[in-house]
């Protein structure tokens, strides 16, 4: 694969050369990698002239420093009918983590027609080079006849491909891999909504109004095998599409103040291989919290961090089964530098697997982050973010995961960020053993928080 990529590299800075149409760099209605694509959401209108084929090329990369501690109530010692010996969480070093590294690859193939392949060249969950996904983008319909449906597109555009679907507000800003730069904070939300599934989308925004309209065929994985279902409501059916929607204003109204307001809606009736809540395969920003070292259990060898309760490094996966819907409101407010950003969500889906039984989990955060300086090179920021819900309506309580965290930040030039940032995480009403069965595992997040700093530098061009 990396072979590959550097066979295309080289192919397109050839192509620069003995091409006198080919340019590099020239391309439309593209959002900013670097400080500029901050606050941009969704996907904007320019006037950047065609000028011919035009090749783009970038990368993100970043690094982090943790220092984060891991705690729990489990004692150290189990009482009967237990028969844990030898459990603790795992300790975790002062030291760097696994950077992570991402390359862009696009092209303007034709007068508001483009591409782009994002591809992460090393990731935490997988340190192999493979991409994320890849889209065509359509804001002119000019390849069909000279401004067919000008009239239109001059307000909308169309996405087609394997891409991040667009699911709220709050993906918008929010670490991707090295992608890390339009994160005030070194973590995402706690319930983190972000999949890459294979669909379309269509936008028209005009004087204000922000609307999109999307589907995608519900897999994360594509492939052609049949879907069998051996229990529940649906044996022997296929997966259904995914449905999104998004709906709000965003103005601009006047020189120091911005608001926006969108709500947006997801919905599959009969889930495969994708889950909103656990697809991002990249890795978080805390890692190796709540990790358990290697104990026994009645003799049988429990290995390192075998009970996940939930998605690791900090996350929340609700973890529904057969079906899913999930609304989100987002807030936003600029008023010269600063910014308030809000996020509710209300997740509903299948209890389990084979049950069609509603259970919810509901998330708020809302964050406030003041820029200061010349160009606003400097911020100070805080985020407030708690999820609730149970993990089967068969549990007598909710689960609460809530997390507090601040941040300090500088934009040495606008494509590199120094970021420091501190994370106070708490998990209640976990139980003490996996199932609730005394004899069962021991439950890592039972009693659990983490806290601590991290240290984060970014570059994104």
């Amino acid at each position: 694969m990396k072979k590959t990529i550097l066979l295309l590299v080289a192919a397109i800075g050839l192509g620069s050369i003995t091409n006198a149409q080919t340019s590099f760099g020239h391309i439309q209605n593209q959002i900013s990698r670097d400080k500029n694509g901050i606050n941009v959401f969704d996907v904007k209108k320019d006037s950047t002239e065609f000028k011919g084929l035009s090749i783009d090329l970038g990368g993100a990369f970043n690094m982090d420093y943790q220092a984060i501690n891991s705690f729990n109530d489990q004692p150290a010692t189990f009482a009967l009918p237990s028969k844990i010996v030898g459990y603790k969480l795992m300790n975790l070093e002062n030291n760097f983590n696994l950077p992570a590294a991402d390359m862009t690859i696009g092209a303007q193939l034709f007068d508001g027609v483009r591409v782009n392949l994002d591809i992460y060249l090393a990731s935490r969950h997988h340190n192999e080079t493979y991409a994320r996904g890849g889209y065509l983008q359509l804001d002119k319909l000019d390849f069909i006849k000279k401004d067919f449906l000008a009239g239109i597109m001059k307000y909308s555009t169309i996405k087609i491909g394997q891409m991040e679907n667009n699911f709220g507000d709050a993906h918008f800003r929010a670490s991707d891999n090295g992608s890390t730069m339009r994160n005030a904070f070194v973590g995402n939300n706690i319930m983190h909504s972000f999949t890459t599934d294979l669909g379309m989308e269509i936008y028209y925004n005009r004087s204000g109004l922000v609307s999109m309209l999307g589907v995608t065929n519900g897999n994360l994985n594509q492939g052609v095998q049949e879907v069998v279902y051996t229990a529940g409501p649906n044996a022997n059916t296929v997966v259904s599409p995914t449905i999104l929607a998004k709906l709000g204003y965003d103005k601009q109204i006047n020189q120091d103040l911005r608001v926006r307001l969108t709500g947006s809606y997801y919905h599959n009736a009969n889930l495969g291989n994708s889950n909103l809540y656990s697809s991002n395969r990249s890795g978080f920003g805390f890692a190796g919290v709540l990790n358990n070292n290697a104990y026994t259990n009645n003799g049988v060898a429990v290995p390192l961090n075998y009970n996940k309760t939930s998605t690791p490094e900090g996350t929340f996966n609700p973890g529904f089964k057969n079906w899913a819907t999930s609304l989100m409101f987002n807030p936003f407010v600029k008023y010269k530098g600063f910014e308030f950003f809000g996020t509710i969500e209300l997740a509903s889906g299948g209890d389990k697997a084979g049950v069609d039984a509603k259970r919810t989990v509901n998330q708020y955060a809302g964050d406030v982050v003041y820029r200061f300086g010349k160009t606003q090179q400097f911020y100070i920021a805080g985020k407030y973010n708690t999820v609730s819900g149970k993990l089967s309506n068969a549990d007598a309580k909710k689960v609460t995961v809530d997390r507090v965290e601040s941040s300090i930040g500088w934009f040495m030039t606008k494509n590199i960020l120094a970021k420091l940032d501190y994370v106070s995480q708490n998990y209640k009403d976990y139980t003490q053993f996996a199932g609730n069965v005394p004899t069962g595992n021991a439950n890592n997040f039972y009693g659990g928080n983490f806290k601590g700093l991290v240290f984060e530098a970014t570059i994104s061009f």
